[in-house]
This record gives C-alpha cells, sequence and structure tokens, in this order.
C-alpha cells in the first residue's frame, strides 16, 4: 500500500520539474557560485528527489515517472545527443576508455568475493551457508546488475534460484551503494581538470573532442523557431517509436528461437530498446538530421535527461540502509574493490578521470546514467558513455556467473 503524501504522478512530475528549475536557476545565481564551485549542479539534481523518497513525501517505487522517463525520454535524448556523434574523433581517444570499461568490470567480479571474505570475519555466518536465501545467491544478483543492468539481474536471479527475501535485501543494497557511488563520481566529475592535472592525465583527446563540439556550436547555432523545435521532437519520439516496435518484434523472436541467449540479455527489450536507439542516432549522425544540432538538439536531449536523473534519484530511500546494515557494508566494500583499482589502473596508464568515471559508471549503471556521468564533463561526450553501457550489457550476465561462479567455492 502507497502511504506517501504525494500519490498523483502529475503533482510528482511538478515536483520534480520546480527542482531542476530552482538548482539551475541556484547555479547561475552571483551568490551560489562559491557553493556549486564545490557541489555540481548534476548531484543536487539527483540527491534532492531522493529526499523526498527518503521522507516517504512520494514513493518512488510507486511512482510511474521512472518507467516513463527511462523508456521515452531517455531513448529520445540518447538519439539527440547521438546527432552529432563524431566517431572518428571518439576513435581518437583510444583505448584507454575500454581499458577502464574492462578494469571496472573486473573490479566487480573480483570484488564480491573480497568483500565476502572481508565480511565473513565479522561475520561468520555468511559462510558455510547454502540455500535459496544464501548471501553468496543474492550477490550474483548485485554483479549482473553492476556490470550490465536489470536483465542481466533478472537472469541471474534465475540461474542462481535466488531466494525472493533475499534477492529483495540486495536490490536495496545495489540501488543505495550504487546511486552513492555516482553522487562521488559526479563530484569527482565537477574538479576533473584538478585532478587530472595533478594525476598528469593525458587529456588532449578529450579536450580536442570537446573543442571541436564548442567550435561546430560558435560556427552554426542559430535561434531555434517553433518549426525547428518540433523537428527535434518529432525525431526524438519519432524514431524512438520505431526502436519500441523493433524491441517488441525482436523480443519475442529471440526468446521463442533463442532461449540460451538470454545471458547475453537478448529476452530483454529494454537492451533491444537501447541497442536500436543507439544504431539509429549513429546513422541520423551521417545525415541532414546532424543540423538539428545548430538548432539546440543536444540542449532538448539534455533537458529529457535531467528529468531521468531526477527520477533516477526519487529511487533512492537513505533510510533503507539501517535495515540491511551488514549488506550495506559488504556492498560498500565490493564497490570499494572496485574504485580503487579503477584507481589505480588509471594511475598507472594515466587515464583522464573521464575514462575511469564513465567506464565505471557504464557498469554500475549502465545506459540510463553512464550518460549522466559522461555529460557531467561536457555534452558532447555522453555518446562514450552510452557505447561502453550497450557493451556492458553484452558482457553482463557472463562476467556476473563467473563471479558467482567464485562466489559459490568461497561461501560452500
Amino acid at each position: 500500500m502507497n502511504n506517501a503524501i504525494i500519490t498523483n504522478d502529475a503533482v510528482v512530475l511538478g515536483l520534480l520539474a520546480t527542482i531542476l528549475s530552482g538548482v539551475f536557476y541556484a547555479s547561475n545565481h552571483p551568490k551560489c557560485k562559491q557553493f556549486f564551485t564545490y557541489i555540481p549542479a548534476l548531484l543536487l539534481c539527483y540527491f534532492i528527489p531522493s529526499l523526498l523518497n527518503t521522507f516517504n513525501i512520494v514513493d518512488g517505487n510507486a511512482s510511474q515517472i521512472y518507467h516513463v522517463a527511462s523508456r521515452y525520454l531517455l531513448p529520445a535524448c540518447l538519439i539527440l545527443l547521438l546527432l552529432n556523434l563524431d566517431l572518428k574523433t571518439i576513435f581518437n581517444l583510444g583505448p584507454k576508455a575500454l581499458i577502464m570499461f574492462l578494469t571496472g568490470t573486473v573490479g566487480i567480479v573480483i570484488g564480491g568475493p573480497i568483500a565476502l571474505l572481508i565480511m565473513s570475519s565479522v561475520n561468520p555466518d555468511m559462510l558455510g551457508v547454502d540455500g535459496p536465501e544464501a548471501v553468496w545467491r543474492g550477490m550474483t544478483t548485485v554483479a549482473g546488475s553492476w556490470i550490465g543492468g536489470g536483465a542481466n539481474q533478472a537472469a541471474m536471479k534465475e540461474v542462481y534460484e535466488v531466494g525472493n527475501k533475499i534477492f529483495s535485501s540486495m536490490v536495496t543494497v545495489d540501488i543505495i551503494v550504487a546511486n552513492i557511488w555516482m553522487a562521488v563520481l559526479l563530484i569527482l566529475a565537477g574538479n576533473a581538470k584538478k585532478i587530472d592535472a595533478a594525476a598528469g592525465a593525458d587529456t588532449s583527446a578529450i579536450d580536442a573532442l570537446r573543442k571541436k563540439a564548442e567550435d561546430y556550436q560558435l560556427a552554426n547555432n542559430k535561434t531555434p523557431n517553433v518549426t525547428d523545435l518540433m523537428l527535434i521532437v518529432g525525431v526524438g519520439f519519432g524514431f524512438t517509436a520505431l526502436a519500441h516496435v523493433f524491441a517488441d518484434t525482436v523480443t519475442p523472436f529471440f526468446v521463442e528461437h533463442y532461449p540460451h541467449l538470454n545471458k547475453l540479455s537478448f529476452h530483454s527489450k529494454f537492451f533491444w530498446l537501447i541497442v536500436s536507439v543507439s544504431i539509429i542516432g549513429l546513422i541520423l549522425s551521417f545525415t541532414k538530421a546532424r543540423k538539428l544540432e545548430s538548432v539546440g538538439a543536444s540542449k532538448v536531449g539534455t533537458v529529457y535527461l535531467y528529468i531521468l536523473i531526477a527520477s533516477i534519484g526519487l529511487h533512492m530511500d537513505i533510510m533503507e540502509i539501517a535495515n540491511s546494515f551488514d549488506l550495506f557494508i559488504l556492498g560498500s566494500i565490493w564497490m570499494l574493490v572496485h574504485a580503487l583499482l579503477m584507481l589505480g589502473m588509471a594511475k598507472l596508464i594515466k587515464a583522464p578521470l573521464f575514462f575511469m568515471a564513465v567506464g565505471s559508471q557504464a557498469n554500475v549503471g549502465g545506459a540510463a546514467s553512464a550518460p549522466v556521468v559522461a555529460s557531467a564533463f561536457h555534452p558532447s561526450l555522453a555518446p562514450v558513455g552510452v557505447l561502453l553501457a550497450v557493451f556492458g550489457y553484452l558482457l553482463g550476465t557472463v562476467m556476473a556467473w563467473l563471479c558467482g561462479q567464485i562466489l559459490q567455492v568461497i561461501a560452500v
């Protein structure tokens, strides 16, 4: 039963819009400049809505805002952000982005077993126990989520026959720990220049991509009229509709004819939705539709993205930490191993903070939040997050299964 104060999603959407507009207004106000030097506006757009859920003003799980944002606004956003995609310049970023992404995957695979060993020294009951409600089984679903996404998480629940009680607890751990880590990445993104300078990282390729996007905007920007804006909306949602038709057609085909491909997320409509809009956006970047960037396509896409960010925050309940404290500490150690491995590799190969942050979020957050973290560095970098997140969906189940095998050996 929903006991929240506000249950009408129209009111919830209005609240989120008010929060977003308030944060943006404050971030551009001279009196608030110093505050936003340390706290990125993007973080507040995510954190303030979480307070609505935490204090039961809104029930984030009962609200359909996230579903609408992730299924309708996110695909349209990805198409509009990808219109200005410059594949050649992205390839010039070099192999460091992929290295950091794969390092993040390895960090999650080994981080789970390490966290379980550490926590078992405090709570020995976590080891030597099997059955549907065993902690190690529940951890496999978190591994699926943190390497791929929801589809991979669901696959692990079935593969390892995870009990509903431990699964529910692990979903809570997944959401809280992953969202806290995303907040950390957003804070780091706000200080990227200082961190990269201190680490001696080579940011020339990223700077070139960012400058090219800015130069294009300066040379081609014009004030959009109603026709321009309607074209942007039409392209975004029109091709989103096409992507939904494709996903609705392809998914049942794979379910019926290729049941074994469930491990690669091929039975997930959301997977095919993200893949298809990514391909559509890539194709459109070679057509005249690219010119829509000059009248604000990426700006409209960014508005959609911020609504998604606020809806993600609406799912976080900070108080839930107290209800599963041991599991929360377990998840925190797990994420810490992932983070330390990422930071170590970044230092070793002198990778910019951008590669570390986006490589991590492409694993932990997937297509819904990797572009969020990427765009915190610059909107032109969002496509890098999209491409890596799609790769994460493909790896998710296989690598989570491997993590589960290691967890089983340690626990049982």
